[in-house]
Parts: C-alpha cells; sequence; structure tokens
C-alpha cells in the first residue's frame, strides 16, 4: 500500500476514489481500533468492527461518529449484543487505512504504525490516547490508607489504567504518554506486566482534562 499525505488527508492508493481523512477522527479511531476493534475481509463482505460497553452511550455514539467523519461514504451503524454495541462500517477500504489488519488477535502477531499514521498520532496524540482508553481503558478511584497523628486515615486518588495484552500496542500507548509528558508506571499483576497506570497527580489532571472518564 502507498499513502501519499497532504496536509489535511490521507490518500489509500488502490481505493475507488480518493479518501479524504480527518486527521482527528482518525488517530481517535485509530485507538478505538487497536484496542476493542477488528476488520472482516473476505469475497462478498468487508467491515471494521468496534465493540463499546453499552452502558457508554456516549462512547458508543463517539465511536460511530469517528468512522462516519473518516470515511463519510461508508454505510455505518449499530449491532446490540450481549452488553455491548457492535459499531460497524461496511467498505473495503478499512483495510487500507488499518494495514495493521491480519489474521489471529493483535497480541499474537506484530503491530506497528506505519510512517503517515505515526505521523497522524504525533499531530493529534491526545485523540490516540483517549481512543485508546475508550477502548481498553479506564479511570478509577483508589483507596489507601495512612497514619496520620496515630489515627489510621482513608485516603481516595483517581487513576487511569489501560489493560492490553499486546507489547506493541501498551508501546504505542507510552510512546503517546512519553510525547505528552504524562508519567506512567507498570502495574504487574500476576506476574504479566499488561497494565500501564497514570496515577500521579499532575498527569491524572492532563488526562482528565483532554481524555476523561467513558461516558
Amino acid at each position: 500500500m502507498r499513502v501519499v499525505m497532504g496536509s489535511h488527508a490521507v490518500w489509500p492508493h488502490g481505493s475507488a476514489h480518493p479518501c479524504l481523512v480527518d486527521r482527528t477522527a482518525y488517530s481517535y479511531l485509530l485507538g478505538l481500533y487497536l484496542g476493542d476493534g477488528h476488520i472482516v475481509s473476505k469475497p462478498g463482505q468487508h467491515h471494521l468492527s468496534v465493540y463499546c460497553d453499552a452502558r457508554y452511550t456516549g462512547l458508543v455514539a463517539a465511536a460511530e461518529e469517528a468512522m462516519r467523519a473518516v470515511l463519510p461514504s461508508a454505510a455505518t451503524g449499530r449491532r446490540c449484543r450481549n452488553g455491548c454495541v457492535e459499531v460497524k462500517s461496511y467498505t473495503q477500504h478499512w483495510k487500507c487505512l488499518f494495514p495493521q489488519h491480519g489474521a489471529g488477535p493483535k497480541h499474537e502477531r506484530r503491530i506497528a504504525l506505519e510512517p503517515w499514521q505515526q505521523e497522524i498520532v504525533d499531530a493529534r496524540p491526545w485523540e490516540f490516547v483517549r481512543g485508546l482508553i475508550h477502548s481498553d481503558g479506564c479511570r478509577i478511584t483508589n483507596w489507601t490508607t495512612r497514619t496520620v497523628g496515630g489515627e489510621r486515615r482513608r485516603y481516595e486518588y483517581p487513576r487511569y489504567l489501560f489493560t492490553n495484552k499486546s507489547d506493541d500496542v501498551r508501546a504505542l500507548f507510552t510512546g503517546a504518554l512519553d510525547a505528552l509528558g504524562i508519567t506512567w508506571t507498570v502495574l504487574n499483576r500476576d506476574g504479566r506486566p499488561y497494565n500501564i497506570s497514570v496515577a500521579r497527580k499532575a498527569s491524572v489532571a492532563l488526562m482528565d482534562a483532554h481524555v476523561g472518564p467513558k461516558y
């Protein structure tokens, strides 16, 4: 695949017609895709699917809006499943826009961005981080106890968590955080480094300003 970058566009070579791509929407949708998305590409059937928790109606709407913004000509809709909503968009051109498409789970194969994708992420890092958090992340309230003046007190603080089995996807997430000046740590569970934590007060404040909890 060859992609030519303009000031506001991505042009996937081989498309029936040039596709003008909204970079802000694309960066967000790329995050969603790397987390909870997949592409079906076989004779007679081509579509992008992103699975969203049905409780977060705003997230469902944002996913659908991003798909429509990136490829307005594609038929896009929703399908309700058990506890989730599958947001789908039908066109073969998604496999050009998401060359990470391939057989098998993402954590079992290499995931790397093309130079033109990295350029978009570098220009729109908050949208990319937001998409990843909205797919495989969350904002939670943690608590701990401290002894102050001989009295045991409970303290609560917000934290962002991102969980993904793919080393490559986690590296893309932390790379974007580094570029944004966000402090993060690896949270091992059962010896598995699948969780990325953002808990420093200043970093959480930045995340709240640009990402926020699912809604």
